[in-house]
């Protein structure tokens, strides 16, 4: 098959869903052709080769930060990105597009669908239809709920990456649309784990650990309060990632006078990145919503036991008092007590630790790949048929 991905956020642009769409790409590109169409910023190339994966960038305006996107480089890559896609499907014609967010994307891949009359399958992350922590996210707007559920009518077929995002889909947009359900998937780790000497962390401490963009969904300031109440013990916290809070979250450190068992460790790459996990005792998220939550599965691979809220994805493969523990969204009573419990516990967190190695075999990415060939395959006998009939 001859794929184009559409995708306004793509690495090193972006979080989560750009990552796991370039894990998806690049283990489709080794049987099929695969492009990208995604935003240029900084000083990334206008194209080139990714692990057999060719990426075609859109400029796009105020793209200011890798992490995060601003609102109007988002509605730049809408204006912008079909004049570019229809260039590159005229002199490299496609078969099946996949357009990964409804919004901003979804606009982008049915424009192109409908111009080349090539099918379209819409690939729906959480957060393009549901964010508590955002005035601005789709299921508030009328006008935004409209264009969704047009977008999705239209799509030739809608899959959702966990139950919760479908259940989101049909609860604020389309009720007559069931989606298809595609867990996401991980690339295995590589191996290898941190000295904490060599990040000068105590031997003795117990590393609480989370990774993410630091943004106001992922609520890392709940952390905060949870080593503040746990200050009788030897916690630390490392928060990997980087985003637009950390200035604030440091200035709440110095507040709660906890900066010396925070650190903020910032982008790092994705070996380091497991190397901390593996160091780590303890896998701690307090975000308010998870599509998916791909830095679960990471934490599941690296056999760390997980405390988390119940509201997101992760309800499809955390299961509480097996991979850890699930708490009622925002019962920082609760996650501290369990934290605490575990702190105090490592033959447990031992046992959840090994729960969890056993349980992530299923979510690696070449089981999500082949579940997505199979969805454009039969996509595309479907389109086969239609197009005979007529």
């Amino acid at each position: 098959m001859r794929i184009l991905f559409c995708n306004f956020e793509y690495p090193p642009l972006g979080g989560g869903g750009g990552v796991v769409n370039a894990l998806l790409a690049e283990e489709l590109a080794t049987r099929h052709t695969v492009t990208v169409l995604t935003s240029q910023a900084h000083d990334l190339p206008r194209e080139s080769e990714e692990g057999g994966v060719r990426v075609v960038r859109v400029p796009v305006l105020f793209r200011r930060r890798q992490a995060a996107a601003s609102m109007a480089s988002m509605l730049s890559y809408v204006v912008r990105a079909p004049a570019v896609g229809k260039r590159h499907l005229a002199s490299s014609p496609h078969d099946i597009i996949n357009t990964h967010f409804v919004l901003p994307s979804g606009p982008v891949g049915d424009r192109l669908a409908r111009a080349q009359e090539i099918p379209n399958v819409l690939s729906l992350h959480g957060g393009d239809l549901y964010d508590p922590s955002k005035f601005t996210s789709p299921h508030r707007h009328g006008l935004l709920r409209a264009w969704i559920r047009r977008l999705a009518k239209r799509a030739d077929a809608v899959v959702g990456q966990s139950s919760n995002t479908l259940d989101n889909l049909r609860n604020y947009y389309t009720p007559e649309i069931e989606g298809i359900r595609i867990p996401l998937g991980i690339r295995r780790p590589s191996p290898g784990v941190a000295a904490r000497e060599e990040y000068q962390l105590p031997t003795d401490a117990v590393l609480l650990v989370t990774v993410g963009r630091i943004v106001a969904r992922k609520a890392i300031h709940q952390l905060l309060e949870v080593v503040d109440k746990l200050r009788d013990l030897p916690l630390h916290l490392l928060i990997v990632g980087d985003g637009p809070l950390v200035p604030s979250l440091q200035s709440e450190c110095r507040r709660r006078r906890i900066e010396d068992r925070v650190r903020f460790m910032g982008r790092v790459t994705e070996a380091d990145k497991f190397r901390i996990l593996r160091m780590s005792d303890l896998f701690v998220s307090t975000s308010l919503h998870e599509g998916f939550g791909l830095v679960f599965l990471e934490a599941m691979a690296c056999g760390l036991p997980i405390i988390c809220y119940n509201h997101g994805g992760q309800n499809d493969f955390l299961v509480d008092s097996a991979t850890g523990h699930l708490l009622p969204l925002n019962d920082l009573e609760g996650f501290t007590d369990r934290t605490r419990e575990l702190a105090f516990d490592p033959d447990r967190r031992g046992a959840m630790g090994r729960e969890n190695l056993a349980r992530g075999e299923q979510y690696f990415i070449e089981h999500c790949a082949q579940q997505y060939e199979q969805v454009f395959e039969n996509v595309l006998k479907s389109s086969d048929s239609n197009a005979r009939s007529h």
